[in-house]
Order: C-alpha cells, then structure tokens, then sequence
C-alpha cells in the first residue's frame, strides 16, 4: 500500500503527510515477517514517509507478547527475532511452533527447507501447538507475486491434523490492539490495504470501515468475489485524504 520492494507508491507519502495535517491518527498494521520494526520504519522514512517506529504493529511484536515465556520453535527469519523478545527459541521439545515468511534475502532457503518444515511436523504431532505471524498466500514483488507462508502452514495443518492460531492480519485480536493503542472504538475507525481479505475482510469483521486500494496486492477478481465488500474502493492512498474530506465513507 505504501510501497512494493522499496518502489513508492506514488502519492503515498504525501497521503500520510496530509492524514496527519487534517487531524487523523495513524497506525501502520502490517503482516510483514521479513523485517524487524525497527527496520521496517527505516524503510519507509527511505521511501518518503514520515513515522515513529512505535505507529508499526507487526506480527512479531505480536506473537512476542502472545507467546512470552514459550519455548518456541520458529521457522523465521532471523531478521525478525529482535521482535521475538521474551520467547525461548528452541530445536528441540517447543510448546509452540511459530511459522512467519521468507522473502528473497533468504538466500539459502533454510526457513522452509525440508528439514525444518520435519522437524516442526514432528513437534506438532507430539502435542506442540502451530503458531502463525498471518496464513497470507502470496505476496506482492517487483517481480511479481511470490509464494507466502500461508501454503507452508496449510502443509502442516494438512500433515499434523492440526488448525493454526493466526496472530496477524486478519485476526480479530490483530486489528483490537492497534485500535486499543490509538484509544479508538471500531465505528471510529477506517482500515486502509491492498489486500481485500486481510485488509478489508479482517477489518470489517471487527466493526472498522474497510478502504481498498487499487495496487499491490489488488486483484479485480478477488474484488469481485469479496464477502464482505468494501466500504469504498480508491486507486492508491494518495486518494485516501480527500475521500475522508469529501464524507466518502
């Protein structure tokens, strides 16, 4: 919605810019498990995009607080565990196995590789339970879309007969925290993304107005089959302030 692999989207930043000139408070609720928070908010500010680190909710920071004390077998980035604080990261015995996703700095496959995804299947069938930042199918590059952690944890469902807990998007529990730390009740609220299913779907479910975006994940025909549908539909972010001026919504 911001940007696709470091690219801008063109007139996002100057959205953000105009949200907070007209008096709206800002959460950045992202399903992104590649990068820290920390990392993430450089990113952005690289791309135009003025933010504190604290507006970020990220899935890690999440299974963070869900999981403390745990000991967690994760199939993670390493880029990721500085947001895992308070888990123990173990190879042997978890009570958790947390699945997060992989991007193409994963040079040597090692997150998914066959051995990993065993041993997470072994510790599932002895009683671990399966933990996952979001179950997104896909995601969106500049070389186009790329497989998600979504198709490994439907693999170890399949595999261990078990349901994953989903901590990100579009999780209830997910969208209730980032309203808790802007002080908001739902029906004050308007869940911006590109994703109809995580975004708007996950939003609506809670009571937020969902807003879709008509780049990066965009489909016309994930749109057209969408349950529930959104409550508008923009070309980019850069038409986000003026539709909230204008009473859109």
């Amino acid at each position: 919605m911001l940007h696709v692999s470091g690219e801008a989207i063109p007139g996002a930043a100057e959205a953000v810019r105009e949200l907070r000139a007209d008096g709206h408070r800002l959460r950045f609720v992202t399903n992104n498990t590649t990068r820290a928070r920390r990392t993430l908010a450089e990113e952005l500010r690289a791309v135009g995009v003025e933010l504190a680190e604290e507006e970020i909710a990220t899935t890690p920071l999440a299974a963070g607080r869900l999981l403390q004390g745990k000991r967690v077998l994760a199939l993670t980035m390493a880029s990721v565990r500085e947001d895992l604080a308070g888990l123990v990261m173990v190879e042997e015995g978890p009570d958790v196995v947390l699945v997060g996703g992989a991007d193409e700095t994963d040079e040597t496959g090692r997150v998914f590789a066959y051995e990993r995804l065993n041993r997470a299947f072994a510790a599932l069938e002895e009683g671990a339970r399966l933990v996952c930042l979001h179950k997104n199918r896909w995601w969106q590059t500049s070389r186009g879309p790329l497989l998600d952690a979504g198709a490994f944890v439907a693999g170890l469902e399949y595999a261990a007969g078990v349901e994953a807990e989903i901590v990100g998007k579009p999780s209830p529990v997910y969208f209730e925290a980032a309203l808790a730390e802007l002080v908001a009740e739902p029906g004050d609220a308007v869940m911006v993304g590109d994703d109809v299913e995580a975004d708007v779907g996950g939003a609506k479910a809670v009571g937020l107005r969902g807003v879709l975006v008509r780049t990066g994940k965009f489909r016309e025909e994930a749109l057209a089959e969408a349950e529930p549908t959104p409550d508008a539909v923009v070309e980019s972010l850069a038409d986000v302030p003026g539709l909230l001026r204008e009473g859109g919504l």
